[in-house]
């Protein structure tokens, strides 16, 4: 019997030394309420040292949870991140509703200009869709070039081209062989896609995608070499659906930021694709379009002017101008009210410029944070024929020779 009691109580006590063992193992809990939610989590007990996502994002007011998803409570990290929306990524198009949604944050109306999620959703960055009617309509798997298809299904119930949904592209369910080749070896660059092997390729998925540039941070002051990721890196062989990746090593900043087939003016390569590319063409408008062709507008004459026609502009009247959201997310240059800034033809603020005293324009990079002023084209012994303003008419006066 004595012997039984001291086997229990030697039983007990090393439960009792596992017990705290365990529990000296685990970390001191440091809790966190953000303002948003109201209820404790303790994610930063592990993650302290994680930089702030962005200025727009304070953790002190949307903690963790409230995009990651998790268990808020948790202090074993499996535990923790076992119901992580979108593994490290929340801004994933499959999880992105769930993470970045609701009427206050990305999917509210688009008369708050609430309604990213739509625009990123239905843009064709996400879409793929001019590719897909492209490489259908060339195969004779459709009788045109208009979008029926895209990377996933997608519906605008308010659309402004008349485009009211695209389904799903499966490569697989298709006749001809090359564009089922098209589907196993030319979808890799559109948000929905993990990207190709290699550090050129280097970037995450949705809205990640072009936000973030480094780990844990979102930010719209967005370099040339992030859009690279995509956009510069090779050129799909249509013969044999193949991606030829590019074999130069550029040295510097020029031949680095274009192909070498490619034709253009030295204030192309010298600012960034986010000081001339304005929102509505690379996040989209909210509407389906057919193709890049019909989302592009901004020109040489957007900022430059014409001819016979100054840039257009706007003095900010308004302190709730979107412009000043913009320059507060990328605090490049101090907007006032009074002061006088180039638009888009469709009155889209580019709020990293200004209208100076004496009559020309300044630019400042949003990535690079350089200074640059520039003219107007009136007033200029530019011999532009007035019927020719596109921008490929400008290139053939000021292309950079390579």
């Amino acid at each position: 019997m004595r012997r039984l009691l001291l086997l229990s109580s030697f039983f007990l006590l090393l439960a009792i030394l596992l017990v705290w063992w365990n529990d000296s193992r685990q970390p001191t809990p440091i809790a966190l309420v953000p303002t948003l939610s109201g209820e404790t989590e303790y994610c930063t007990t592990c993650h302290v040292d994680l930089p702030e996502i962005s200025a727009s994002h304070p953790v002190e007011t949307f903690g963790c949870v409230s995009c990651h998803g998790g268990e808020r409570l948790a202090l074993d990290a499996d535990l923790a991140h076992s119901t992580m929306r979108g593994g490290a990524n929340p801004s994933a198009l499959s999880v992105v509703e769930a993470s970045c949604g609701g009427s206050n944050c990305h999917s509210g109306s688009e008369a708050d200009d609430r309604h990213h999620i739509q625009r990123v959703m239905t843009s064709v960055q996400s879409t793929y869709a001019g590719a897909i009617a492209n490489i259908r309509f060339t195969f004779g798997a459709q009788p045109d070039l208009n979008a029926r298809f895209g990377i996933a299904a997608v519906n605008d119930d308010e659309t402004q081209t008349g485009i009211t949904s695209l389904f799903a592209f499966d490569p697989i369910i298709e006749d001809h062989p090359s564009i089922q080749k098209f589907g196993e070896e030319c979808l890799t660059c559109h948000l929905h896609a993990e990207p190709r092997e290699g550090k050129a390729f280097a970037r995450e998925t949705g809205c990640a995608a072009c936000h973030s540039t480094e780990k844990h941070t979102l930010t719209t002051a967005i370099p040339y070499t992030q859009c690279n990721a995509c956009h510069n890196r090779g050129n799909y062989d249509l013969r044999t659906m193949t991606f030829i990746e590019r074999t130069d090593q550029p040295t510097d900043r020029l031949h680095n930021y274009y192909q070498p087939i490619a034709q253009f003016t030295q204030c192309e390569y010298t600012l960034d694709c986010v000081d001339c590319h304005t929102r509505s063409e690379v996040m989209g408008d909210g509407d389906i379009h057919n193709n890049q062709a019909e989302v592009e507008y901004v020109q040489c004459k957007t900022c430059h002017g014409t001819m016979d026609e100054l840039p257009l502009t706007k003095t900010l009247t308004d302190p709730n101008d979107v412009a000043f959201r913009m320059a507060f997310l990328n605090p490049v240059v101090d907007l006032k009210i009074g002061d006088t800034i180039l638009v888009t033809e469709r009155g889209e603020p580019l709020w990293n410029t200004k209208v100076l005293p004496d009559g020309t324009y300044e630019m400042i990079g949003k990535a690079t944070k350089q200074y640059f002023t520039f003219r107007p084209v009136m007033g200029t012994a530019c011999e532009q024929k007035p019927d020719e303003q596109e921008s490929q008419y400008c290139h053939e006066c000021h292309a950079v020779e390579k």
